[in-house]
């Protein structure tokens, strides 16, 4: 993959920032850096650029949340015209105490994805990705299981009981934390993650071949902002406890790395998810098989659910037009 554009998403800060500016280190000639308001993105361009000492940071205002954003960011694309190689999708959050719903009826912890579905989708539909384009966006090690305080949803059993067995209804369900859905901060989160997994599953699927799209859990790194509201029992046990047990945590730097790594992967990987072997939350990364993470008829009713919330699809048949 040619070193030439790249887009990260969630770069004022954290794991994003550490990204931007490993990437400038590696030589990439455009690194598009997006924040919540232009002044802040502006504000980490400049900050970028006074550290690695390399004018190559475009500021470029994104708000997830926000479909009308993600439409003006696309829009600002479509006007540059210059194919992304690398999208990175690192903007997240862990989920507070008190349920949050955003202004699209989303549970707050989901809605990064919706909110990467859509410029994704807008940029395939565009032709604003390039032939070889790598995709990567942030997992979590709860989406494979096994994380203490951590839970996913049985959506099998969700769907069985409250939606007549429709799976799709049922994660729908959970995206917007509807009716029958209990808000518990870290399974919201573990949920989430896990959706992601699952979404990339059914775009690769869906992508034009030579394209490749891979989740990624970066791993536990403490030393950033994105547990600023996440449940006591996280901040107070979980943190501490990572923080003191050696191999458990790990710099922003080096959980960026796993993106970047990812990112040099082929297409015989695309769809699946990599994160820390069973029972570490560092060290190398490698493909997560989990049976809940390969199974098919969840991947593609998270991919129809997310599209269902979101407004928009993509379909295999339009990778076909996009590349005749």
């Amino acid at each position: 993959m040619e070193h030439s554009i790249v887009l990260v998403t969630g770069a004022t800060s954290g794991l994003g920032y550490a990204a931007a500016r490993t990437l400038a280190g590696e030589g990439w000639r455009e690194i598009i850096v997006t924040g919540r308001s232009l002044a802040r993105a502006q504000e980490t361009a400049a900050q970028l650029a006074a550290e690695t000492k390399r004018q190559v940071f475009t500021p470029l205002e994104l708000e997830l949340d926000t479909p009308a954003s993600v439409q003006s960011a696309l829009a600002e694309l479509v006007k540059r015209g210059r194919p992304i190689d690398f999208l990175l999708l690192n903007a997240g959050m862990v989920p507070g105490k008190a349920r949050v719903i955003t202004a699209a009826g989303v549970e707050a912890s989901q809605a990064p994805l919706i909110g990467h579905h859509q410029l994704t989708v807008g940029l395939l539909r565009a032709d604003l990705l390039s032939p070889n384009a790598r995709i990567v966006i942030t997992s979590a090690e709860p989406a494979r299981g096994g994380v203490p305080m951590f839970k996913y949803t049985d959506v099998d059993a969700l769907a069985a009981k409250y939606h007549h067995s429709d799976l799709t209804a049922a994660m729908e369900a959970l995206i917007r934390n509807g009716p029958n859905v209990k808000y518990v901060p870290n399974n919201a989160y573990a949920d989430a993650k896990l959706f992601v997994a699952w979404w990339v599953a059914a775009l690769a699927r869906r992508l034009p071949s030579g394209m490749a799209v891979y989740a990624v859990s970066p791993g536990a790194a403490t030393a950033t902002n994105v547990s600023r509201q996440a449940s006591l029992a996280v901040k107070y046990l979980f943190i501490p406890i990572a923080n003191l047990i050696p191999g458990m945590n790990q710099t922003p730097e080096t959980a960026a790395g796993r993106y970047i790594q990812a990112s040099k992967f082929g297409t015989e990987v695309s769809g699946q998810f990599f994160a820390s072997a069973q029972g570490k939350f560092s060290g190398p990364i490698e493909a997560q098989l989990h049976p809940h993470l390969l199974d098919g008829a969840n991947q593609e009713a998270a991919w129809q659910a997310v599209v269902n919330v979101s407004g928009v699809n993509w379909s295999y048949a339009e990778s076909l037009r996009a590349v005749s």
